[in-house]
Order: structure tokens, then sequence, then C-alpha cells
């Protein structure tokens, strides 16, 4: 995560783990219908085509009694050309139960699946995420970017700082300042507080409306004598009224979101107008099959050509960046195609680009060779790797694929040589870490893996499943009690408080450990049991001598 003004929660100097009732409160009814999506605000899991996706589930998971697609809550004037930074919101919750909000709902997206851990495609979106959010001019939130495997075109910010960008909309951009702009936007609602404070309106609202309804009855009872038709109008023009106030602060936070988005994209160095070509190419209907999803979507959540105006002309009056796309946008395209689609079908596709005498292009040659891994055909793939990394030796991509293509191929040896160069060439890189790392463990050669990702993760947050991966390369190499170790940190990262003591407990019992160990493992062991309710801080007590209870 990016940013400045938390704790880490992973791997860093200080753990503060933290779960308050208010937290949970905030993160419940926040995924209920709060986030804010791309066009029109809307919610995630709610676009044409489907239902319930992330934001359902991650409602339901953490207990709310609201649909996901209740619709997005916000605050503003669309007369305001500066962003308002809102003190009620900081008043009324502070940054630090935002993110553990946001936390908790990353959470509870993680164990459904629709979180894409792929090394090569997080490390992308954390790049450029990391170009926009440090020129945010905003250093309070820490920002976390991640992909959802959805075909819906969709981005939305979650409390805290986590910004979930759909791969449909990322294959839907048509170059890198497009998805700058997308994202750029996502990070100013986070940056505006528009969550909150649209929780804050929400309460102020419902108060007023109540009161509203209340005086409706009363006038149709009192003016219509009794009459339900004169009751029922009275009833219906207050609803509407609230309807059309909270239509009409959604459409504020979304213009706000577009102004100071489009003022940070270009902060970065990418080309303002990226925004509004993108609203444009959602608004175009093409007969083009890669655009239906377009379509649908907006069918759904129409964009206003205001909006569009506005964006444009504010891209205009900031002039014009020429920017091209990075090599880094050109391949992440070309591999969520293998990733979240069909890769028979993917492979098909770049058949009949060249069958139509069209020739492929770097981009899409890798595009082809990760279809045939993902098809388990390493053989098919190898030699075209092996060209393309001849002809390009500084793009880490090519390295990653050749040495997970001879991985595939049981060519340990292979593997480890090219992985090696690389991670000799690119230090830290993270999807050559980890790719070396499980080519390591691949032949035995654990301890190394262990070092490897032990130093990485030093500097790089890690993600649950990297997480994992440490944990396994501790525990093949004989290395117990640090296996325990970092599982406690997997357990922490889902939500598992009870889990990740009781691996703190399991490590403690273990002969042989050194003073500075045992006090290591005592110290996570009490940041744990005082981030745990109560009722569960008792229940651990009674195994402070290390044995935890089967």
């Amino acid at each position: 995560m990016q940013g400045s003004g938390h704790s880490n929660p992973f791997y860093g100097v200080h753990l503060k783990l933290r779960e308050s009732l208010l937290t949970f409160a905030i993160a419940v009814v926040l995924s209920a219908g709060a986030s804010l999506g791309w066009a029109q605000g809307t919610t995630p899991g709610t676009g044409s085509g489907g239902g319930a996706g992330a934001g359902t589930n991650a409602g339901q998971a953490l207990g709310s009694g609201y649909e996901a697609g209740s619709g997005p809550i916000s605050l503003g004037s669309t007369d305001q050309d500066l962003p308002e930074l809102g003190s009620p919101a900081n008043a009324a919750v502070s940054l630090e139960d935002e993110y553990q909000a946001g936390l908790g709902w990353f959470r509870e997206m993680g164990k459904t699946g629709t979180v894409l851990e792929d090394p090569e495609v997080s490390d992308y979106i954390q790049q450029i995420g990391h170009t926009l959010s440090s020129r945010a001019e905003e250093g309070q939130h820490q920002f976390y970017y991640f992909v959802v495997r959805d075909p819906v075109i969709n981005a939305f910010a979650m409390p805290g700082g986590f910004i979930a960008i759909n791969s449909g909309l990322i294959l839907a951009t048509r170059n890198e300042n497009q998805l700058a702009g997308v994202m750029a936007h996502e990070t100013a609602h986070v940056t505006q507080r528009h969550l909150v404070r649209g929780l804050i309106d929400q309460s102020h609202a419902g108060l007023v409306a109540t009161a509203a309804m209340l005086a409706a009855i009363l006038l149709g009872a009192t003016a219509g004598r009794g009459d339900p038709g004169a009751m029922e109008g009275a009833i219906l023009a207050t609803q509407g009224a609230a309807i059309q106030h909270q239509i009409n602060y959604t459409r504020s936070n979304e213009f706000e979101a577009d102004r100071v988005g489009i003022g940070i994209m270009a902060n970065a160095g990418y080309d303002p107008l990226g925004m509004a070509s993108f609203f444009q190419e959602l608004d175009r209907n093409s007969p083009d099959p890669s655009r239906v999803k377009a379509v649908e979507f907006l069918i759904d959540h129409p964009l206003s050509a205001e909006r569009v105006a506005e964006a444009r002309n504010r891209a205009e009056q900031i002039g014009r960046i020429r920017r091209e796309d990075s090599i880094g946008y050109r391949l992440t395209k070309e591999r969520l195609r293998s990733l979240v689609g069909d890769p028979r079908v993917v492979r098909d596709y770049y058949a009949n680009l060249v069958k139509n005498g069209a020739g492929l292009t770097m981009d899409e040659r890798y595009g082809k060779d990760v279809a045939e891994l993902q098809m388990r055909q390493p053989m098919a793939a190898i030699p075209d790797l092996q060209t393309l990394l001849r002809e390009y030796p500084k793009v880490t991509q090519f390295y990653d694929a050749l040495g997970q293509a001879y991985l595939l191929n049981g060519q340990l040896k292979d593997s480890k040589e090219v992985l090696d160069k690389a991670i000799n060439l690119f230090p830290r890189n993270v999807p050559i870490t980890i790719r070396l790392s499980e080519t390591l463990m691949h032949s035995g050669e654990n301890k190394r893996a262990q070092l490897l990702l032990d130093d990485l993760f030093n500097f790089v947050e890690p993600t649950p499943d990297q997480t994992k991966l440490i944990a396994k390369a501790a525990k093949e190499g004989g290395d117990l009690a640090d296996s325990y170790y970092y599982m406690s940190f997997y357990y922490v990262m889902n939500g598992d408080l009870k889990m990740s003591a009781t691996q703190m407990q399991l490590a403690l019992s273990l002969p042989g450990l050194d003073a500075i160990q045992r006090a290591r493992f005592s110290a996570r062991l009490d940041e744990i049991k005082a981030a745990m309710p109560k009722d569960r801080k008792n229940t651990m007590a009674d195994d402070d001598s290390g044995t935890p209870r089967h």
C-alpha cells in the first residue's frame, strides 16, 4: 500500500491490530451500498450482467441486511469548483477507523475468490496506482489498488484507500491514459472522503426524511380528512424529494471526483483528456463485441453530456500531455485476456489474427504464450518466449513467463537459470522474486526461497497468497517456528484473529526457541490478544502456557 498515516498491518516495524465495533459498523453500512463506482457512482457487483458481484458478497459476509444495489450516497454541491475536504467527516470517523473498515471489506472480498492474485498484473496496477496517489497532494491515506475478476466495466473505491478495478474495465480501455483516468477518479473519491461524507449525509437526511414523512401523514390526515389517496400522495412526494436529494448528492460527488482526478492524472504525467475520452468510449454504441459490456453498462448507468463536456473542458484548460502507452500496460492487457477468460478462446483469437494476415505484435505474442501456459502447453510457448527475451532483454515479463514455462515443462534447471539472471538484473522485482521462489521450492531449495521472500517483504507488503507462500517455504525448509509466524500474519490478513493467535501459541510451544524468538513471538501474541473481542481474550488467556486448544 502506498502513502502514510497508518501502521503497517503486515510486515512493517510496528504492527497495529484494531478491530473496533465502529470499524465493523462502518464496513457493514458502506459495503451494503455506499461504494462509488466509475460512472454515476455505481456500487460494485450491481452492473448489468449480473448481479451479485463482489459488493454483494462482501456485504452479506459482513452481516449486512442491505441489498448491494441500494445505491451510492454522496455529498457536495455542483456549483463548487474546488474540492471540499469536509471536516465533519474527519470529526465523525477517524482515518484509522475508515482504513480498518476498508481492510475488513477487502478481506471479505478475498474470501470470495474475486480478487485476482497474479504477481505480474498486481505489480503493474500497484505501480500505476502509486504514480497517481503520490501526486494526489494528500498524504493521509494509504492506497491499495487491486484487480477484480469481473467482465463488467467498472471500478470502485472502498473506505480507507482500497481501490478495485474490474478486469473488464482494463480490457475495455483503449490506452493507458484512459486507465489512469479511471484510477485517478477513484483515488479522488478516497482523498475527498466521499464514502464517509455520504454516510454522514445519509444519517442527517434520514432524520429529515423521517420528520417530513410524519408531517406528510399528518397533513394527509388533516387536509384529506382521512382520505388514503391524499395521504399516499403526500408520502410519495416526500419520498420523491429524498430520492432527488440523493441523486443530486451522487451527481455532485462524481463531478468532484472528475475534477480532482483530472488534476491528479495531469500531475502524474498522464494526458488529462484520458478521462473524458473513456467517457466517450463508454457512450459509443459500436457493433464490436468487446463493447457489448459497455453498452449494457450504459443502459443502467447513463453518462450525462454535461459531465463529459466538463471533463473535456477541464482537460483542455490544463493542456494535453503526450504520453505513449507503457510496455507494462500493453502486456498486462494481453495477460488479462487469458487469466480471466477461457484460454482456448483466447488462443483462437490470436490464431485468427494471424489467419487474417494481421500478424502479432510483441504484446499479442506474449498474450498468446500466456494462453498456452494457462492451457498447460508450455512447449507451445517456450520457443516464442525465448525469441521475445532475446529481442527485448529489458522486459521483465518475458523472464517471468519463460521461467514459468520451463517450470511447467519440468525444466527446473532452465527455469532457475533464467530467473536467477532476472533477479540479478532487477533486484527485488516482485513478480520475478515470486516466480524464482516457486521454482526454488520445486527444486527443494526452500531455505533460499524463504530468504528471498523475507528480503522482499521487508520492502514490499505481501498479499495473503504471498504470505502463505513464504510460510510454506519455511515449513518445507524445516523452520516450523517461522512458518507459524508467517501463517499468523496470513490469518490476520483474512480477519481470523483466533487462528492467528493459535499459530503463535504453536510457535511458542516448539522446543529450542532462543530468547529473541520467544520474545518476538510473545509480543506478537499479545498484540493479537489486544485486538480480539473481550470474550475471546478470556478464552485465550487459559492458553498462556503456549499450548493451543484443539
